[in-house]
C-alpha cells in the first residue's frame, strides 16, 4: 500500500475514534524509524466499554472501505487494545495503561502529526 492510502486509513481511524469520544488522539508517523507500520495512532478511553466501543468503531469503519484487520490483541480485557491493519497500528488505552506504557515516549523519534496533517 502506498503512503497516501496509509494516510487515508489513519484519517478514517482517527475519525472513528473521535466518533466514540476518544481522548487525546495522537498520530505518529513511524515510517522513518520502523518497518512495523507507517503510522501509530494512540487514543485513550475512560472505561472498558468505551475502549471496546472505540475498537469496534475503528474496525467497522475501516472494514467498510476495504481495509482488512490483520490482528487484534487485548480486546477482552479492554485495557489496551491493539488493532493491526498493516500500514497503521491503532492503540486504544485506558488512562492508567496509557500513562504506564507511554508509547509517545518510546516512539518519540517518529514524527508527531496533528489531525490537520492527515488532511493534506
Amino acid at each position: 500500500m502506498n503512503r497516501e492510502e496509509a494516510k487515508k486509513m489513519a484519517r478514517l481511524a482517527c475519525q472513528a475514534l473521535e466518533d466514540k469520544k476518544g481522548e487525546d488522539i495522537t498520530v505518529i508517523d513511524i515510517a522513518g524509524v520502523s518497518v512495523l507500520a507507517d503510522y501509530f495512532i494512540i487514543a485513550g478511553g475512560t472505561n472498558v466499554n468505551q475502549v471496546q466501543a472505540m475498537a469496534d468503531n475503528v474496525q467497522e469503519t475501516l472494514h467498510r472501505v476495504g481495509y482488512p484487520l490483520r490482528q487484534v490483541e487485548g480486546y477482552q480485557a479492554g485495557q489496551w487494545i491493539l488493532l493491526d491493519f498493516g500500514d497503521i497500528v491503532v492503540h486504544i488505552f485506558s488512562k492508567e495503561d496509557r500513562r504506564f506504557y507511554d508509547l509517545e515516549r518510546i516512539w518519540r523519534d517518529g514524527v508527531f502529526l496533528r489531525k490537520e496533517d492527515l488532511e493534506s
